[in-house]
C-alpha cells in the first residue's frame, strides 16, 4: 500500500497496490501531481474481454445460486469495500484504482449466452446477475450488454435474479416484467446506507439512496418481485442503519430482504483501512476492531458458513437486529420462489452451434 496515496474525487480509492501475483512493482515518479491527475479523470478504459463462455458456476453453499452472468469485469461504481476487487489481479491489474478504471467488456455476452442456453447440456436453473460486479454499472447505459442478455433470457424464459445499486435497471422493466409473469424474474436493490454523503465517498458512482428506493418502487409497480439487500453491513459504521434501511425499503415496496456482513479479502483490507483513515480517522480503530471481533481477530475470514455473517456476539447482534427490523417492516426473508417451469428452447435455437 502507498500510504501517501491521495483520495481522488468520484473514485473509491486513489491507490493501486501491488498485484499479489506479480513480481515486478512499478512506482509513480516523484514529480507526479495527484491534483493534476484528478482534473484529468482519471479516465476509465474499456477493454475487450475475449472469454469463450459467459455462464460461471460456483459450488459455494452460502451465495444462494449456482450459475451467474457477469458482462463486465471490474466495476466503475468504485465501492471501496468490494469483495470482487482482488479478481482483477488475475487479469494482471491492481485491486485498487485499476479495478474501477480498467473495465473488461464481454462484447459477445448475449451471443455466448444464447449458445449455452440452447445446448442440450444446459440444465434450466436460476441465473444470477450480478454475481461479482454490477451488471448495471455506468457503461451499461451505452453498451446495453445486460439488456441484450435479458433479451436472450426472456426468449428462453430462463429465470434470472438481478442485484444492483443502479437505478438503470428500471430501463429494462419490459423484459423483467415479461419474465416475472412466468415466475422467472426477481430483483434485489442493494442499499448500504441512507446517508448520501457517506454513499458519495464509499460508493462514488452508484445511484444515491433516494434513487435506489425509487428503483424498488418502480420495479414493484411493474409487477417484478423486488427486495432489498443490505450488503455489506459495515460494523461500527452502518450497522445501526439496518432498521431504517429495511423500513424505507418496505415503504417503497420491497417484499423480501437479505444482508451480508462486510468481508475484506486479500488487498481489500489495506485499501479499506486507508479509506477509513482518509475519511473517518476518528472512527477508524473502532470499525477495524469491530470487524476483527467478527472475523477471529482478522479483517477477513473465508470459511463457508460464516464468511457472509461473521462469528461471535457482534454477529449475533447484527442478525438479531436484522430479524427484528424485518418483522417490524413486514419484509419476508424467504426464498424468491423462481421457477424453471416455463423454460423453452426456441425453434432452431440449437442449429449450427457446434455442441
Amino acid at each position: 500500500m502507498n500510504s501517501d496515496a491521495q483520495p481522488i474525487r468520484s473514485r473509491g480509492t486513489g491507490d493501486n497496490p501491488v498485484n499479489r501475483f506479480e513480481k515486478i512493482e512499478l512506482e509513480r515518479d516523484a514529480d507526479w501531481n495527484p491534483e493534476a491527475e484528478e482534473e484529468k479523470g482519471p479516465a476509465t478504459q474499456f477493454l475487450r474481454d475475449l472469454s469463450s463462455t459467459i455462464i460461471s458456476y460456483t459450488d459455494s453453499p452460502d451465495v444462494g445460486f449456482e450459475a451467474s452472468i457477469n458482462p463486465y469485469r471490474g466495476c466503475e461504481h468504485g465501492c471501496i469495500y468490494c469483495y470482487a476487487r482482488p479478481t482483477h489481479e488475475y487479469l494482471g491489474f491492481s485491486a485498487g484504482l485499476d479495478f474501477e478504471t480498467k473495465i473488461m467488456v464481454k462484447e459477445r455476452a448475449a451471443e455466448l449466452l444464447r449458445k449455452e442456453l440452447a445446448s442440450p447440456k444446459w440444465k434450466p436453473q436460476v441465473i444470477a446477475m450480478s454475481g461479482v460486479t454490477d451488471c448495471y454499472q455506468p457503461v451499461e447505459r451505452r453498451l446495453k450488454l445486460t439488456r441484450q442478455c435479458l433479451e436472450v433470457l426472456a426468449e428462453f424464459r430462463n429465470p434470472v435474479a438481478m442485484i444492483t445499486k443502479n437505478h438503470l435497471i428500471t430501463r429494462d422493466v419490459d423484459l423483467l416484467s415479461d419474465l416475472a409473469q412466468h415466475k422467472a424474474a426477481a430483483a434485489f436493490v442493494s442499499i448500504t446506507t441512507l446517508n448520501n454523503e457517506l454513499r458519495r465517498v464509499m460508493e462514488p458512482r452508484t445511484s444515491p439512496p433516494a434513487s435506489r428506493l425509487k428503483t424498488i418502487a418502480e420495479l414493484t409497480r411493474a409487477g417484478i418481485p423486488t427486495g432489498v439487500m443490505v450488503a455489506p453491513v459495515l460494523p461500527g459504521l452502518t450497522d445501526h442503519e439496518l432498521p431504517a434501511i429495511l423500513a424505507a425499503a418496505a415503504e417503497a415496496g420491497a417484499k423480501f430482504a437479505g444482508y451480508v456482513t462486510l468481508r475484506l479479502p486479500h488487498g481489500v483490507g489495506p485499501l479499506f483501512e486507508q479509506w477509513l483513515g482518509d475519511h473517518f480517522p476518528n472512527q477508524k480503530e473502532k470499525v477495524l476492531n469491530r470487524i476483527r471481533a467478527l472475523r477471529d481477530g482478522k479483517l477477513n475470514e473465508a470459511q463457508f458458513g460464516s464468511r457472509m455473517r461473521g462469528k461471535g456476539i457482534f454477529a449475533d447482534q447484527i442478525e438479531a437486529l436484522f430479524d427484528v427490523a424485518c418483522r417490524k417492516a413486514g419484509i419476508n426473508k424467504r426464498g424468491l420462489g423462481l421457477s424453471t417451469a416455463a423454460f423453452r428452447r426456441p425453434e432452431g435455437a440449437q442449429l449450427g452451434l457446434g455442441f
